[in-house]
C-alpha cells in the first residue's frame, strides 16, 4: 500500500515538517495493517519535532491514531474490520496508515467513536496513570491541576472529581477557568498569577494540596512546590513551557518533605495486564458518561504544522484531531 507520511529531516519549528510517499510492507507475524481514520495531536509530538526528546533523523512523527484493521499477519488474534487505537511506541501516526504490532493496539468498544478514541487514548491513559497509579488521592483530598482546559487537564479534572477529590484548576483565561469548573473543579485560578501558590494555600485552609499534577513544566514548577502540602507529591508530566531543570533536592525538604516524580506513560503500560486494566478503566468511564472528551478543533493532516503552532501557542482547547 502506498501512503502519505510526515517526516522531518532536522529538528526545529513546525516548518520542518515535510511529506513523502512510501510503500508499506504487508504485515508480518504479530502485525496488522491499520488504516487511520483519526489522528490525535499531543505535546509529545512537538517535543519530537523540536528535538527536546531526541529521535533518529530523518524521522517520522505522531503516536496516537485510531482506525480499522485492513490486513493481519500470522499469529494475530485481531480480525479485518476490527476498530483499534494506538498511542505508540511507533511514531507513525502522521500518515494515512501504518503497519503496527498487535501488542501496541487497543480494541475500541463499539459504543465509542473512533475520533473520540483518537482524541482520548494517550491523554486518557496518561490521566489514568496519574490519578490511579502515580498519585492516587482519597476522597476529600485537595489536588492542583495545571492547564486544566487542555487535553489531559480536562480529563484529569473529571477523573479526580469522579474519585471524590477536591480540585483546584489553573488556566490562562476566564473562559478556560469556567470550563474547568464546569467539569468538576471547585476552584479555578489564573495560571499566570504572581501569588498562585498563596491562593492555593488560602483555598485549602493553609494546608496546601496533597498532589500537584503539573504538565506545564518550567513556568509552574515553583508554584507547584509552594502549593503542595507536607509530604505531598508533585507529578511533573509535561514541558509545555519548557523542561524543569536543575532541581535542588533541598527545596523538596524545605517545602515539606515533598515527593517528586517525572512519570512516562510507557513505563506504566509495559505489561499486557497493565494495559488491559488501564484501558478498561478508561473505556468504562467514557461509556458511563463519567469522562467526556472535548474535541476543540480538527485539522486536515496536511495542516499539521499549523496545528503544532496553535498547540504551542496555547490557542487550542481540549483535544485536537487530525484527519487523513
Amino acid at each position: 500500500m502506498r501512503i502519505r507520511q510526515a517526516i522531518i529531516e532536522r529538528t526545529g519549528g513546525p516548518e520542518v515538517i515535510g511529506w513523502r510517499e512510501v510503500d508499506l510492507n504487508d504485515p508480518g507475524p504479530g502485525e496488522v495493517l491499520l488504516r487511520h481514520e483519526a489522528i490525535g495531536l499531543n505535546f509529545i509530538d512537538t517535543y519530537h519535532r523540536s528535538g527536546l526528546y531526541p529521535i533518529e533523523l530523518p524521522g517520522t512523527l505522531g503516536l496516537e491514531a485510531a482506525g480499522t484493521v485492513e490486513a493481519v499477519g500470522e499469529g494475530v488474534s485481531l480480525s479485518v474490520g476490527d476498530r483499534v487505537a494506538t498511542f505508540g511506541p511507533n511514531r507513525a501516526a502522521y500518515a494515512d496508515a501504518q503497519v503496527a504490532a498487535e501488542a501496541s493496539l487497543f480494541k475500541v468498544p463499539d459504543g465509542i467513536p473512533l475520533d473520540v478514541a483518537a482524541a482520548i487514548l494517550l491523554k486518557g491513559l496518561t490521566t489514568e496513570m496519574l490519578a490511579e497509579r502515580v498519585a492516587p488521592l482519597a476522597p476529600g483530598n485537595w489536588a492542583l491541576v495545571h492547564a486544566a482546559a487542555g487535553g489531559v487537564g480536562q480529563l484529569l479534572v473529571q477523573w479526580l472529581a469522579a474519585r471524590g477529590v477536591r480540585v483546584i484548576a489553573t488556566a490562562g483565561s476566564a473562559e478556560k477557568r469556567q470550563r474547568a469548573v464546569d467539569l468538576g473543579a471547585e476552584v479555578a485560578l489564573d495560571t499566570g498569577a504572581d501569588d498562585l501558590a498563596h491562593q492555593v494555600r488560602e483555598a485549602t485552609g493553609g494546608a496546601g494540596v496533597r498532589a500537584s499534577y503539573d504538565g506545564v513544566g518550567k513556568a509552574t514548577w515553583d508554584a507547584s512546590l509552594k502549593a503542595t502540602g507536607r509530604r505531598g507529591i508533585v507529578a511533573s508530566f509535561g514541558n509545555a513551557s519548557g523542561p524543569v531543570s536543575g532541581v535542588n533536592l533541598g527545596s523538596l525538604a524545605s517545602a515539606g518533605s515533598l515527593f517528586v516524580t517525572r512519570p512516562t506513560l510507557f513505563d506504566y503500560y509495559r505489561e499486557p495486564d497493565e494495559r488491559a486494566v488501564g484501558s478498561g478503566k478508561l473505556w468504562s468511564l467514557v461509556e458511563r458518561g463519567k469522562l467526556t472528551v472535548e474535541i476543540g478543533q480538527t485539522y486536515p493532516l496536511s495542516e499539521v504544522a499549523q496545528a503544532h503552532r496553535d498547540l504551542e501557542g496555547r490557542k487550542t482547547v481540549g483535544s485536537t484531531i487530525l484527519r487523513p
